[in-house]
């Protein structure tokens, strides 16, 4: 092969990845003067393109990632995909390569996605620490105007968001809109939220726990946030 291929290669590599980038510019509503544009996409945190992706758009975006406690949040993603396909192995089973040792499936997405550290590693290589905000998710349900106020703050907005805006839902287990923008109804996330989760093997839970554990506690030290997860 010749030494040229491989330049021409990197330049076809360079144009396609610039390309993509003005496609999502593109694909970003307009902002006024005065707005804040605003985009979510949960897989974001985990992919590990985005960062590189996101610098290149724009290095000035601010970053809001919302956390929860990565044992509850693994179940709750098995409890989705459990609704979508009743027959998928039990979470038990899916949780260990080898149960007896105790060794867990790391490559399992619902149990890689919960080692926050090694994400966030992956985004200070692009974006300072003072860019992002972790939200707590267990914030969100008992004092979800507290932590919409860390929200408005980190934005540079005005706090309009106060308790009053919101109702504890007893069916859904957490807080609703008592009244959404646009209409005189209260609003609630959609029935895709608020699942019951399945009973899981408390010894399974633990284990998580542990496995867990030293990567939450890096967490709290790269972030200087104490969550609470243990």
């Amino acid at each position: 092969m010749s030494s040229k291929h491989p330049r021409a290669f990197i330049r076809n590599e360079l144009s396609s990845s610039r390309a993509l980038i003005l496609m999502e510019r593109e694909l970003m509503p307009k902002t006024l003067e005065g707005q804040i544009t605003m985009e979510k996409t949960p897989s974001y945190f985990v992919t590990r393109e985005a960062p590189a992706r996101i610098s290149a758009m724009s290095r000035d975006t601010k970053l809001i990632v919302v956390v929860r406690d990565p044992v509850t949040r693994a179940i709750s993603d098995y409890t989705q995909t459990l609704s979508k396909k009743p027959d998928i192995p039990s979470f038990e089973s899916l949780t260990f390569k080898n149960r007896t040792t105790g060794l867990i499936d790391t490559s399992w997405s619902a149990i890689q996605i919960g080692i926050y550290a090694k994400h966030l590693d992956n985004w200070l290589h692009y974006f300072p620490m003072e860019q992002i905000l972790f939200v707590s998710g267990e914030r969100l349900i008992s004092d979800p105007a507290g932590e919409l106020g860390r929200v408005q703050d980190f934005l540079g907005l005005k706090r309009i968001i106060t308790d009053k805006h919101f109702y504890f839902n007893q069916t859904k287990g957490f807080p609703c809109l008592k009244k959404a923008e646009g209409s005189s109804k209260p609003h609630c996330l959609g029935k895709t939220k608020g699942r019951t989760h399945p009973n899981i093997d408390p010894e399974v839970v633990q284990r998580l726990r542990d496995f867990y554990r030293p990567f939450n506690m890096k967490f709290y030290q790269m972030t200087g946030h104490n969550f609470g997860w243990d």
